[in-house]
């Protein structure tokens, strides 16, 4: 399996580990069959995304992911961290394997977990702005 310069240097330097134990926001997604779970926190300054840290077990694609993702939304509005996509984390990666998409889906969908959280935590429905976010059920996996 061949992973771009960007996939390596994420991997092997991850930003933003860690947890942020005064979390606004705390998302969890993944499963333990797929093998891949990450768990993203955020720190939220009025509407901003000041601080986001993220913990994921799993594959190199799975880290590269999760620390790439948390650089995109660090700094940026609620709403602009709700428009990343598994295809913007991919670009921005330069391409991951096929089989390895799935990672990519995984840390967009930890972001709206944290995001939801947060919102749960404010006494705000989060489904308007965050939909239902689920867990991996590994179909996509095997496309």
């Amino acid at each position: 399996m061949i992973y771009s310069e960007k996939v390596m240097d994420h991997f092997a330097n991850p930003r933003n580990v860690g947890e942020i134990e005064d979390a606004d926001g705390v998302g969890e997604v993944g499963n333990a069959k797929c093998g891949d779970i990450m768990k993203m926190y955020i720190k939220v300054d009025g509407d901003v995304i000041s601080d986001v840290k993220f913990k994921t077990f799993g594959c190199g694609a799975a880290v590269a992911t999760s620390s790439i993702a948390t650089e995109m939304i660090k700094g940026k509005k609620i709403s602009e961290a709700l428009k990343l996509t598994n295809k913007a984390v991919v670009e921005a990666l330069e391409g991951l394997p096929p089989v390895k998409i799935h990672c990519s889906v995984l840390a967009e969908q930890a972001i709206k977990a944290a995001i939801a959280d947060y919102y749960t935590r404010q006494g705000i429905d989060p489904t308007p702005f965050v939909g239902h976010p689920t867990d991996c059920d590994c179909d996509h996996c095997h496309e």
